[in-house]
């Protein structure tokens, strides 16, 4: 069981799966979500819209997960998960957020997967604050590494002020 942060750009990692932090209709966007389609190419685009809809625009509703292949990416997975919009936190966000990372780490040990890569999944335009996502999503992930042992988790920071963030949640109080 090992949960590090690294800065790096997720989209070049060497690990097995790779996490999106995408919107519920799995068809790209900006932030990590459209770096993510960028780089893996058009097929990870066709394979999101091969996946069904459960009502209009949804293929995955927010603090689920699903997986396609990771086409042009080093990593041979992309499991996409679709973070809370913050609201304060009264509406539920830091389940949902807790459930990404669970539902994610569930598909990554579904597949074989030995490592697997997250960003800061809602702290962009979702505006989850950092300095509370990064308690939950930690909790969550020793939670899951639990189960799931033997897996190498990753936290991928773009800049080291996240990073200083993430390696503060994961430190022992």
């Amino acid at each position: 069981m090992t949960i590090e942060v690294v800065i790096a750009d997720i989209t070049q990692l060497d690990v097995d799966a790779i996490v999106n932090a995408a919107k519920p209709s799995l068809l790209g966007g900006g932030g990590v979500d459209g770096a993510i389609h960028r780089a893996a190419g058009p097929a990870l685009l066709e394979a999101c819209r091969a996946l069904p809809q459960l009502a209009l625009g949804v293929r995955c509703p927010t603090g689920s997960a699903r997986i396609t292949p990771g086409f042009a990416l080093p990593a041979r997975h992309v499991i996409h998960t679709v973070g809370p919009v913050w609201h304060g936190g009264g509406d539920g966000e830091p389940e949902l957020l807790a459930s990404c990372y669970r539902q994610s780490m569930r598909l990554a040990a579904e597949h074989d997967v030995a490592s697997i890569a997250f960003p800061a999944i809602s702290c962009g335009v979702y505006g989850y604050p950092p300095q509370r996502a990064a308690p939950v999503a930690i909790a969550a992930l020793r939670e899951a590494l639990t189960i799931h042992t033997g897996m190498r988790a990753l936290l991928c920071c773009f800049d080291a002020r996240m990073a200083a963030v993430w390696r503060a949640a994961l430190s022992p109080a």
